[in-house]
């Protein structure tokens, strides 16, 4: 496939901007440490609800203790779990298990009171020890940061818990309190220790709008209204994800009505799906960015090594037309690793398409033909847009060839640094620069294969700097290393486009700002009679 393969695709689309699309609702936002006003639904839940899931089901997602710095675990644990602090309708900060927060003069101390009378499903109550317990078990992303950061935790009373870090951080609450990590979701520390770790993912116990019903690994997961959930009873009664990998299967169901909601739609299907008269299609913006990672630029004997040969693969991509037939134009090309809407983020523009300097770049480098690049793994399961960049690499003489994986499977070789080649990535949980910097070069980050001293000097520093402009130029500067050295190739900024079917009134598109799924799950609602 070469670099001039999208060009019908793109005219075909092209008339099809035209048509409406749902529009996103926009997130009102409350002081930190305010609690949201319960909505106090009474009447009985009813209906079911059932999405066709874009990935297959990972078993370790029913658990926030190993959560990845992907917001796809959030897809569950905002049904079963609940966190002390979480991204809500009224902001990033919302207290949830917790009813008000607050920070110590110094910033040494954060205290958190908890809401009375909540429970988990087994009737537990949700108590300073659970959470204690649940910070203790983490070990998913940013958890050795988290840590080191932290001092202490002291259980103050059961209504009432403390972190006590040890030194001023600014940024404990994005770390803490956002989808940057899980380590503020709660799970019930008596019930865990009694079944063990093993157990609990098989059939876990948490505090959410949803209990656990049943789930078959990797196909599907169902869920029954929690109605003592302390923000409000669901709606719909029962949750079913079913695992659909592929595109047009998923499409295929929703026209059927087999399934209500569909996550992930692409080029000719998403255009099918908005032309049909009883079908929504819905843009969700997270803060993700597609990119490629290059995993071998650390290693010397590597082409990736010379910053040329990386900034020759920017050059070859065609991100406007990638845009176009991938995403409807709905996505936003971009230079920066960091997407625009994160506090601290530098934005950048993308570099120009421009092959013919990308093969100049290629021969500088001393690749006047090119190089066999090895394997492009992309982030399951965007293979239609791993298979276009393929073909725009491959124009300019960078010739890969595509590897495809499950996507638990995926994650779990990154983390752990097996995939070599070039790595087409994807992250879009919340935060701000610093958490998205931490995850991709810093030492400590789960997805960084190497290390810039500087940027660690600079990123230990920003992290002790209480002066908001100081830590913001401090990041800045972050970005413009990594930009400057082309660390990475950043492709867009994503629109994540879903499919609603005729049954549902309420789909809580991007209802928590910049969240890719469904959510609040308890503000779900099915049209009366479905």
């Amino acid at each position: 496939m070469t670099g001039f393969a999208l060009r019908p695709r793109i005219v075909v689309l092209a008339v099809l901007l035209l048509l409406p699309i749902l529009p996103a609702r926009a997130a009102a936002q409350v002081p930190a440490g305010r609690s949201e006003t319960p909505a106090g639904r009474s009447e009985a839940p009813l209906g079911t609800l059932t999405w066709g899931v874009h990935v297959t089901l990972a078993a370790r997602w029913l658990d926030p203790s190993d959560t990845e710095a992907f917001i796809t675990p959030f897809m569950v644990l905002y049904a079963i779990h609940d966190a002390l602090v979480k991204p809500m309708p009224a902001g990033d900060n919302t207290p949830s298990l917790a009813e008000s927060w607050t920070v110590s003069k110094d910033g040494l101390s954060y205290e958190f009171v908890l809401r009375k009378g909540v429970k988990f499903h087994n009737g537990d109550p949700v108590t300073a020890e659970d959470v204690k317990f649940s910070f203790d078990r983490y070990h998913g992303a940013a958890a050795k940061l988290l840590k080191d950061r932290v001092r202490e935790i002291q259980v103050v009373d059961p209504g009432r818990v403390r972190f006590n870090l040890k030194e001023p951080w600014p940024d404990f609450m994005t770390f803490y309190g956002t989808s940057a990590t899980g380590a503020a979701w709660i799970v019930p520390k008596r019930h865990v220790e009694k079944v063990g770790d093993d157990a609990f993912k098989k059939a876990p116990i948490g505090a959410g709008p949803y209990r656990f019903v049943s789930f078959n690994p990797g196909i599907e997961l169902v869920m029954e209204a929690f109605e003592g959930y302390w923000r409000k009873t669901p709606a719909v009664k029962r949750l079913v994800f079913r695992s659909m990998p592929d595109e047009t299967t998923r499409a295929a169901a929703l026209k059927a009505g087999d399934v209500d909601i569909v996550y992930l739609l692409s080029g000719p299907t998403a255009a099918e799906v908005k032309r049909t008269p009883t079908l929504r299609l819905a843009a969700a913006m997270p803060p993700g960015v597609v990119f490629l990672d290059l995993p071998e630029q650390w290693d010397l004997k590597s082409p990736w090594y010379d910053r040329r040969v990386r900034l020759a693969a920017s050059h070859a991509l065609d991100r406007n037309a990638l845009n176009q037939a991938e995403t409807l134009g709905l996505s936003r090309p971009t230079g920066g690793l960091v997407p625009r809407v994160l506090e601290f983020a530098r934005v950048y523009e993308p570099p120009a398409y421009d092959p013919a300097r990308a093969k100049q770049l290629l021969a500088e480098a001393g690749y006047p033909s090119g190089f066999d690049a090895g394997d492009l793994t992309p982030f399951p399961p965007y293979f239609s847009l791993a298979e276009a960049l393929g073909g725009y690499l491959q124009a300019v003489g960078i010739r890969t060839r595509m590897r495809t994986m499950e996507r638990a499977a995926f994650l779990t070789a990154w983390r752990e640094h097996k995939i070599k080649g070039v790595v087409m990535g994807l992250g879009a949980p919340a935060g701000n620069a610093a958490t998205r910097i931490e995850v991709y070069v810093t030492k400590s980050g789960i997805y960084s294969t190497g290390v810039v001293p500087e940027i660690e000097d600079l990123y230990q520093r920003q992290g002790r700097e209480m002066d908001r402009k100081k830590r913001e130029a401090l990041l800045h500067q972050i970005q413009e290393i990594m930009h400057d050295r082309v660390l990475h190739v950043p492709v867009y900024e994503l629109a994540f486009l879903w499919g609603v079917g005729p049954r549902v009134d309420e789909a809580c598109v991007d209802h928590i700002k910049g969240f890719s799924y469904s959510a609040p799950y308890e503000d779900l609602k099915l049209k009366p009679g479905r």
